[in-house]
């Protein structure tokens, strides 16, 4: 049975180091207050007139090409993973293309909008091609420039503090190995709070969905006819909100669930996970979900100290810097696991090769 490997892995993570101290004196905050209720120390951010997305992209799969051995040329499948896009259309995946110079117009490219659990989504879609026969050096990458598109006032610190930029890339190549490569993925969602945690304008809703002035919605009487309002500008709604006690509380539910399920469906127990990589939401979340498998220390990978919420990004630059780091090995049960906005979250199993 064919099955899917990583076989190579890439990360970029901005050189640009901001400190809670730092937002501090743009907004009404402090280290103290970011770090009891998030576990975030400092993040990084992109130069904003060099880097964009999809360069961050490039840097991680650059790497990863060269770990799994192959040119970027190899590469027959690109999917994309982000929230943050260089532009509002098209998608990031044929900018990556151009950017890396793959001239192989065979290559197709999938661009990826499931925000926090984009990486999970994107390599469940990758396994099924990998085992379907139809592909054979997939990329799969997520990357995030957040800093572009956050209010560094004290209007939007409870968000604001939270996120940064970076990339990680994998290379998907099939396997016909025993016990190697992907054993499950699972995915869910429910868009009953999706207004939630999201981004609302620009957009072409038309204040239909709420019908409140909550988001910056227009008159009623122009629903439907607006894209991009005078209010939009006027009172600052171009940013992400969140609540965040209802995705905190949502999280730590979901998050064990799918992880039980990936296991349950392979047979395994929560003691035989050799290494935990959840998404990078809160050091709070992951610490909960730790304690609720009864894993220790050492099975449960954390680095939004360092790099904050990454959303897509974040999975794949922590599994990078885990197998970087000697953590993970072959032959290790690695799972992974995402929530965010949509909600959607999911789950993989996979044997490291």
């Amino acid at each position: 049975m064919i099955k899917t490997k990583i076989a190579g892995i890439g990360k970029y993570l901005p050189s640009k180091i901001v400190t809670n101290a730092e937002l501090s004196k743009m907004m009404d905050t402090t280290d103290e207050w970011i770090v009891e209720r998030t576990g975030i120390h400092e993040r990084r951010h992109a130069e904003k007139h060099t880097e964009t997305t999809t360069t961050l992209a490039a840097h991680a799969t650059k790497q990863a090409c060269e770990r799994a051995g192959i040119s970027v040329n190899d590469i027959d499948f690109i999917i994309f993973a982000t929230l943050s896009p260089d532009y509002y259309f098209p998608g990031c995946g044929v900018l990556l293309q151009r950017e890396l110079g793959i001239t192989n117009t065979e290559c197709g490219a999938l661009d990826i909008r499931n925000q926090c659990s984009g990486f999970i989504y994107g390599l469940s879609v990758a396994d099924q091609f990998i085992k379907s026969g139809m592909y054979k050096n997939i990329l799969l990458v997520g990357s995030e420039m957040h800093s572009m598109g956050l209010d560094f006032t004290t209007r939007g610190r409870t968000v604001s503090v939270i996120f940064g930029d970076g990339a990680g890339a994998v290379i998907l190549q099939p396997t016909q190995e025993d016990n190697q490569g992907v054993l499950t993925t699972h995915l869910h969602s429910d868009g009953t709070h999706a207004e939630e945690l999201a981004m609302i304008n620009p957009g072409s809703h038309g204040g239909r969905h709420l019908g409140t002035e909550q988001f910056g919605y227009p008159d009623p009487s122009v629903w439907g006819e607006v894209f991009v309002t005078q209010k939009m500008f006027d009172d600052a709604l171009f940013y992400p909100n969140m609540n965040g006690q209802l995705v905190f509380k949502t999280a730590v539910t979901k998050f064990p669930e799918v992880i039980m399920e990936a296991l349950n469906k392979t047979g395994h127990t929560p003691a035989d996970i050799d290494m935990l990589i959840p998404h990078q939401a809160n050091l709070r979340i992951s610490q909960f979900v730790q304690k609720v498998l009864r894993l220790p220390d050492e099975k449960v990978y954390n680095n939004i100290q360092k790099y904050g919420n990454t959303t897509a990004a974040s999975i794949p630059i922590a599994l990078c810097e885990a197998w970087e780091n000697g953590l993970v090995k072959s032959g290790d049960l690695v799972c992974l696991a995402a929530f965010g906005s949509g909600f959607t979250w999911g789950s993989a199993l996979l044997r490291w090769v």
